[in-house]
Formats: structure tokens, C-alpha cells, sequence
């Protein structure tokens, strides 16, 4: 070994392996044991500390994995050099005020068409398990995804879900996606039959869903809402009428309005999907906070499908989202992703597994939201006095227009001012009247001193509608 060393079994470790590897480890910590030093062969080791070979050759294992030890063939177990620090392995400063970069440089111009998130030290952590996997990719790079590859991805799903109210929860249940929208995709390829199918939507709702179910020749039929969502007579009536197959939904955060389903509406809506035999699709995308109620796929077991995104709470860059379906229809969603594009690339489901599983994942979305409330919160002071529909937790307002402002005049008038901003005529159906309303998402990606400046252009034109300019 060129070292004298003493083994010794602490029998208040736990199992014998667990004490041998203790022993090693505290051998190289404390310089007994050196780089480069030969370690007994596992007979004779077991033989002086009265234990099996087996025994020393499961702690062997264990400390070569870890990179403790270096097995080489033919000549024995080596104390191996320490591997330099991996960034990935650093902990991530997370930033208690967001670093951004005003977008083209210009602080003036301020895009609210999407959701932007702050930094707060996930970008720092991507980067790092971007080079973590690139210098030793866990599925490898020359092999096409599969079930197996993305397993860790699906697990770490489950881990991120945890506490969501979705029912009885599988990896296998878990189909990764393209974000959430080809979540949408994917779910509706599953689901829908025929040459007509039609598809119910709320009579506002994410654009998406019309995309996903116009890309497959759908039918769209819009549902009336009030401010708890659907309204389960409308629903029963379009149902009946239209021989809906599916109805697609935003419950937790309704979007655009910011609205949330009750417990009691969700459940009208599952014995109506029952009554009717249509399936539901919940679009949970924009949620950062706890679910205030159960998911449909809980509700409506055998019905409720289920659509999730990182992109409003790490990142959207990744384009790393997840369908899943209810109990016992897992094999058709898979085979309609296999079919479509195989899986996720190898690499961005290992960077995704890695991510989801960080230990400062959660304190990352936390001030994510965080950071996201301070600016709805500037928001609601400057634009408070309005008919402003906004939630701490949520990253985008909806302003019901005052008299004098019609939505398409009002976009055109911010528009001026540098700010885009996006009309309730991109929410409804093509031939349906909206309301003079606006969406407003939070832009995070600007300092916070823009965007207040942004929104007191915005109260500026709302205090002065057209009608009074021309008086």
C-alpha cells in the first residue's frame, strides 16, 4: 500500500459496509491514505476485519462511484486523485434583487405581450448543469431518445409537482413536451376522433387551444363565463348541442382575465363531462403559487388531462413542459409523442432532470414570484383606480377599459408610447364580440423603474380617452 493503515469498524455506524466505507473516507481525509495508494484486496481485508468479502466489496463500489477510489483491472483498488469542483456542484447565489437587461437596450420601449422573468440566479444555474452534462451526458450522445433516457426527467416531474392535487401519479403517467403548448398539441391528437371533432373553450381563453384544435381540423365552440369560469348551463347546452369531445380550460389561473375556478364550479363541470362524455383539458401554465383546489384529473378520474410548464416559473428558453394523462390512457399519450418526434433531445431532458432536482430549485421559484409581485404590486399602485383584475401570484393584469377607450384604439395609443400590450380580441373566437379589455403581462426583464414608468404612461392615456382629447 506504501502506507501503514488500520482499518477500524465503528459499530454505531449502521450496516458493516457503511463502516468500512467511513473507515477509507477518514483515511484519505486524514492523509493516512494517498493519492495513489494501494488498498488491500477485498479477501484479505475481510479476512482482518472479521467481516465477508462481500461486505468489503459493496463499500469498494460505493466509494468508486463517488470517485474515492479507482478500480483498475488486473492490479487492484487505488485511492484515486479528487475530481476538481464542478460549478454545478457550487451553490447558486440567488438574487434578493433581479439583475436584468432592458430590452434593446432602450428602457423606453417596454414589451407586456408575454410574461418575462426576472433573473434571480436560475440563469447562473442552467448554465452550470448545461456544462455539467455536457462534459458527462447521463444518456449519452449518440443514441435516440427513449422511454428509459428520459426516465429521471419524468421523476423529476413528480418531484416538482409535489403537493399538486392531481390524483394518482405515475412517472410512466408523464409525457414530456415542447412547453406547454405542445402539451396542448399532443393531448388533443390523443383525444379527438372523426373527421369534424369539436372542441369547447371558455369564451376567453389562451389562444392556444384554438391554434392546437384548428391544427387538427377541430370545430371551436365557445363557452360563456362569468368571474368563477364557465358556466355549467352554457356548457350543458354546447355539449348537447355540439357533440363535444373535449373542453379545454384554464381553472387555476384563468387566462387572460386571471380569473380561478371553485371547488363547487369544477365539480358541476366534471359531472357535466361525465353526463356528456367529453374529456378536459387544464392548461396549468401560468400558476406560481399553491393550487387553490383540485385538478380535473382528480375530479374526473379517467377524464382530466393535464398540461405544466417551467416557463413562467425557471425559464422558457428550455421549451421543457409535460402532458399527463388521466389513469389508464398514459399508453396512448406516449405513443402519440413517440410517433410525433421520438422524445426531448437527450441533453435538455438530462439538464432538466438535474434542474427540477437542484436543492435551490424551490428557493429559485420562490423569488421568482417574489420578484414577480413587486412589480404587479407597482403596477396595481399606479393603476389601481381603474377596473384593474389582478392576483399577487400571477404574472399579467387584466384592465376592463374605461368609457371612451375601445381596446384596438387603446393598444394603438400605448403603442405610441413604446409599450405592447395585447387586445381581448386575440382571446376570443374569430365571429365573437370582446370586451374593451386589455391583458397586460408583467415584463420582469426590465428594471423596475421602467416598467413603473410604463404604467404611468399608461394611467396618463387612461385618464385622457379619445373623446375628451377632441372636446
Amino acid at each position: 500500500m506504501g502506507t501503514i493503515w488500520h482499518p477500524t469498524l465503528n459499530s454505531e455506524q449502521g450496516p458493516k459496509y457503511k463502516a468500512v466505507v467511513a473507515s477509507i473516507r477518514n483515511g484519505i481525509e486524514t492523509g493516512t491514505l494517498k493519492v495513489g495508494d494501494k488498498l488491500p484486496p477485498v479477501r484479505e481485508l475481510a479476512w482482518k476485519l472479521s467481516i465477508t468479502p462481500g461486505t468489503v466489496a459493496r463499500a469498494y463500489t460505493i466509494l468508486t462511484e463517488e470517485g474515492a477510489l479507482q478500480a483498475e483491472v488486473g492490479r487492484g483498488t487505488f485511492v484515486a486523485r479528487p475530481l476538481p469542483v464542478d460549478p454545478s456542484d457550487m451553490p447558486i447565489e440567488i438574487d434578493v434583487i433581479p439583475h436584468s437587461a432592458e430590452e434593446d437596450g432602450n428602457p423606453y420601449h417596454v414589451s407586456l405581450f408575454s410574461p418575462h422573468l426576472p433573473c434571480v440566479g436560475q440563469d447562473k444555474l442552467i448554465r452550470h448543469l448545461m456544462a455539467q452534462v455536457a462534459q458527462d451526458p447521463p444518456s449519452g450522445v449518440m443514441h435516440y431518445p427513449s422511454r428509459d433516457s428520459a426516465r429521471p426527467a419524468r421523476e423529476a416531474v413528480i418531484r416538482w409537482l409535489e403537493g399538486t392535487p392531481l390524483g394518482p401519479l405515475r412517472e410512466r403517467d408523464i409525457v414530456l413536451s415542447h412547453g406547454g403548448q405542445n402539451g396542448i398539441s399532443l393531448i388533443l391528437q390523443t383525444i379527438l376522433r372523426g373527421g369534424r371533432p369539436t372542441v369547447l373553450i371558455e369564451e376567453l381563453a389562451y389562444p392556444g387551444f384554438r391554434r392546437a384544435a384548428e391544427l387538427l381540423r377541430a370545430d371551436i365552440v365557445p363557452v360563456a363565463m362569468d368571474d368563477d369560469g364557465i358556466i355549467p348551463q352554457a356548457l350543458d347546452a354546447a355539449a348537447r348541442a355540439h357533440d363535444a369531445q373535449v373542453l379545454c380550460t384554464s381553472p387555476e389561473v384563468h387566462n387572460p382575465t386571471g380569473g380561478f375556478t371553485p371547488v363547487a364550479r369544477r365539480e358541476e363541470i366534471a359531472r357535466l363531462a361525465q353526463k356528456h362524455d367529453f374529456q378536459i383539458v387544464e392548461d396549468d401554465c401560468y400558476r406560481m403559487g399553491v393550487n387553490r383546489a383540485p385538478s380535473y384529473r382528480m375530479l374526473a378520474p379517467g377524464r382530466g388531462w393535464y398540461v405544466s410548464s417551467i416557463a413562467k416559473t425557471i425559464s422558457p428558453s428550455l421549451r421543457f413542459g409535460f402532458a399527463i394523462a388521466p389513469e389508464g390512457k398514459s399508453s396512448a399519450l406516449r405513443r402519440t409523442a413517440e410517433h410525433g418526434f421520438f422524445g426531448l433531445a437527450t441533453p435538455l431532458s438530462d439538464v432538466c432532470a438535474l434542474l427540477l432536482q437542484h436543492p435551490q430549485i424551490d428557493q429559485l421559484t420562490e423569488a421568482t414570484r417574489k420578484a414577480f409581485n413587486a412589480y404587479v404590486q407597482s403596477a396595481v399602485n399606479i393603476l389601481g383606480a381603474y377596473d384593474l383584475v389582478w392576483r399577487p401570484d400571477v404574472p399579467f393584469l387584466w384592465l376592463r377599459l374605461p368609457m371612451g377607450w375601445r381596446a384596438g384604439a387603446f393598444c394603438q395609443a400605448a403603442e405610441a408610447e413604446g409599450i405592447q400590450i395585447r387586445t381581448a380580441e386575440e382571446f376570443v373566437c374569430r365571429e365573437a364580440r370582446a370586451p374593451h379589455a386589455v391583458r397586460m403581462a408583467i415584463n420582469a426583464g426590465v428594471s423596475l423603474q421602467s416598467f413603473e414608468a410604463a404604467m404611468t404612461r399608461l394611467r396618463l392615456l387612461l385618464d385622457s380617452p379619445p373623446e375628451q382629447l377632441s372636446v
